[in-house]
């Protein structure tokens, strides 16, 4: 690597002289600015059932136009801007690329909150509120792939999984705080009454909060990561990289046609798009399918990150343990699809199966990341590891950008009539078809990857993370 930070090529390990207490600090400062980001991006998910009364907005903004906003944070991530960087990354390192980013990411926040409570016109207001979901998309992808390298890194020979599961949870309150809060910093209103901007735009104000706490604790890890680098003899001088460890263009085509790494990227898309895509139309989904109120259904879609709090780290720590990633990514992927087949085909109004689905895609949730992230530095070099989640992320984000709007058009082409319940449970189902046809996809994909794993065991995907020497 080329860089004057991370010059570690595909040895590196946490040094003894890194205490344990050490990652573990560094660990706590990296989940903050996921936590923030987490929070900022699902700050209207339990509000989404607003936007369907546009006239009841002063900011005037319909479910179409939620959808598109919503769609922004994959915009520029998809066009490029997500492999250019995670390149980037891997040359120039974690320390400047990434506090770049999370400039960028509160930048992006900033830009929203000024739409928000602008009182432009609409249209002008989406637009800034769209170009500013761009920024804070980049900088948070990036962000995380830098957080991620750095757990790699850290916890490397340690119990990463446990690290990745843990950095996972903990970022998740993220949306679980969003899911509780922003309800009631914008509190229910009847029909007829209207919703301020100020008051639209509370949710973003605390996030933008939340992000600046973060990047304090950022600047922290980069002081923490300096120190890590030079106790190991890792910092640069002129000439100290080797050869075979220099980031190289060719780089990126071993990564694009690794099948192992495909396999995984695919999975991303499919499954985190049932999930992360889901949570923006949640309460719009499950209000009229369960007969639920806005409080009721608020905490529904609240047990999907709650879920993962619990169950991320303790799956993490058992694919440290005992291995078998890829059983645990196809039964992942398997509960996800139940999750949305009772969603979409359950009796209408039972909240019972509301219940039950949701349970079900909080534990699929936490099954399929704790097993897929951990798998990616077995079967990519240390020195390509940023390219390898950049590549993953863009991936991803290409769903996450056209799953949204097509979900937000559906709500507005089938609920054209104010309150009409039928409409509204029409709506419900189309959505859900969405998610079905990407569950099956994922269990597809896993299984791909199941017989890839059997047909390579020296790749030792299916093997324990954790290291007894470490």
């Amino acid at each position: 690597m080329q860089g004057t930070d991370n010059m570690t090529g595909g040895n590196i390990r946490p040094d003894r002289k890194t205490g344990r207490a050490a990652c573990w600090i560094a660990l706590a400062c990296l989940v903050v600015p996921m936590f923030a980001s987490y929070f900022f991006d699902d700050m209207f998910s339990t509000l989404s059932q607003i936007f369907q009364h546009p006239e009841m907005l002063e900011l005037g903004w319909n479910s179409a136009d939620y959808g598109f906003y919503a769609g922004g944070y994959s915009f520029l991530c998809v066009c490029g801007g997500l492999v250019v960087c995670g390149i980037l990354l891997d040359v120039f390192g974690v320390r400047k690329v990434g506090s770049a980013f999370v400039g960028l990411m509160i930048l992006g926040a900033g830009l929203v909150f000024y739409a928000l409570t602008s009182g432009l016109a609409p249209g002008t207001s989406l637009t800034i509120a769209y170009i500013g979901c761009m920024l804070f998309g980049l900088g948070s992808e990036i962000a995380g792939v830098a957080v991620t390298r750095s757990i790699a890194k850290w916890f490397k020979g340690r119990n990463m999984a446990l690290a990745m599961g843990l950095q996972l949870s903990l970022a998740r309150l993220g949306t679980a705080a969003a899911f509780i809060i922003s309800p009631m910093l914008v509190a229910e209103k009847p029909y007829g009454e209207t919703y301020t901007l100020m008051e639209t735009a509370r949710p973003a104000m605390l996030g933008l909060c939340l992000l600046l706490a973060g990047g304090i604790l950022w600047g922290l890890f980069v002081a923490m990561d300096y120190r890590f680098d030079k106790d190991a003899g890792l910092t640069a001088t002129k000439g100290s990289v080797k050869e075979e460890d220099k980031f190289r263009f060719q780089d990126i085509i071993r990564v694009l046609t690794n099948p192992r790494f495909l396999m995984i990227a695919f999975l991303c898309v499919f499954f985190y798009c049932c999930i992360i895509s889901f949570k923006k139309f949640g309460t719009a989904i499950v209000i009229p399918r369960f007969d639920m109120d806005v409080d009721s259904a608020k905490w529904m879609i609240t047990m999907i990150p709650f879920f993962t709090v619990i169950f991320t780290p303790l799956f993490g720590a058992l694919v440290d343990k005992v291995g078998k990633a890829t059983v645990w990514m196809v039964t992942g992927a398997v509960l996800v699809l139940a999750s949305h087949l009772i969603m979409a085909f359950a009796p209408q109004g039972i909240g019972f199966y509301g219940y039950l689905a949701i349970s079900l895609l909080g534990i699929g949730y936490s099954l399929v990341p704790s097993a897929m992230w951990p798998s990616v530095p077995k079967i990519i070099p240390e020195k390509n590891l940023g390219t390898a989640y950049s590549l993953i992320y863009w991936i991803q984000n290409m769903g996450m950008l056209l799953v949204p709007i097509f979900v937000g058009r559906i709500f507005k082409t089938t609920v054209t009539e104010a309150g009409n319940r039928m409409q509204e449970i029409s709506a419900a189902v189309n959505a859900e078809y969405i998610f079905i046809g990407l569950g099956i996809a994922a269990i597809a994909t896993a299984c791909l990857l199941i017989f890839s794993s059997g047909r390579h065991p020296e790749l030792g995907i299916d093997l324990p993370n954790r290291r007894k020497d470490v």
